[in-house]
């Protein structure tokens, strides 16, 4: 009798160390896949993080305009559009600081650099005084600005990274002319449309400033492609 008893209760100890186990191995299947699935998520993620660092490396070229900038009032757009515009014109610039051996051309390099940081910081003083806590407002379809910022796509920026010398110097100049070029588009499309006077003021500065250095880039490249 007591023999049978203590088969009995060894079987049911049996029974219960198996489910046990049985037990414990689920859970750790469980924890298993759930491993998995956060494993899923970070690479969801990284695959996630070149679209964030070419958003910050922000090409040019293939910019797009911000979400319903269009529908803006013409001066916001005029504000984020040109000053995106000229900091374009301040990446080229400060590049030949840094690679060109001309006196001329680092000087003139120089000068955009100073005028268009300036030109820039009027304008974010306008857009806080007239349009505080207003989305961006970039607008790549409006004359001129297309044109002029497609030139610092992909391989045109490459090529100036690469150049050197007088090679370097004219293809500046290559890439800088169209760039002003834009700009006077844009401010020439401001003189009819702008609504601050402020606006026109600058618009017409543009115009000036950079139709007498689109006038200078030709000369020099005239002189330096001999």
């Amino acid at each position: 009798m007591k023999n049978t008893l203590l088969v009995v209760v060894l079987t049911i100890a049996a029974i219960a160390f198996a489910a046990c186990n049985q037990t414990t191995s689920n859970g750790n299947s469980a924890a298993n896949h759930g491993g998995m699935h956060n494993g899923s998520s970070n690479s969801m993620n990284h695959n996630s993080m070149p679209m964030n660092s070419n958003m910050s490396g922000m090409d040019h070229g293939s910019m797009q305009s911000s979400p319903n900038a269009a529908s803006q009032p013409y001066d916001l757009q005029f504000i984020d559009t040109m000053t995106n515009h000229h900091q374009g014109a301040i990446e080229m610039a400060e590049m030949a600081l840094k690679k060109s051996n001309n006196a001329e051309l680092r000087a003139f390099a120089q000068k955009i650099i100073d005028d268009q940081k300036k030109e820039i910081a009027q304008m974010k003083d306008w857009r806080e005084k007239w349009y505080a806590g207003k989305p961006e407002a970039v607008n790549m379809q409006m004359p001129g600005m297309m044109d002029s910022m497609k030139m610092m796509a992909g391989d045109e920026m490459k090529k100036m990274e690469t150049a050197s010398g007088k090679d370097f110097d004219v293809h500046f100049l290559d890439m800088m002319t169209p760039h002003h070029a834009g700009a006077v588009t844009m401010a020439k499309e401001a003189l009819a449309r702008a609504e601050h006077p402020e606006i026109k003021t600058l618009a017409n500065q543009v115009i000036k400033e950079q139709e007498a250095e689109i006038k200078e880039m030709a000369d020099w490249k005239s002189k330096w492609s001999k």
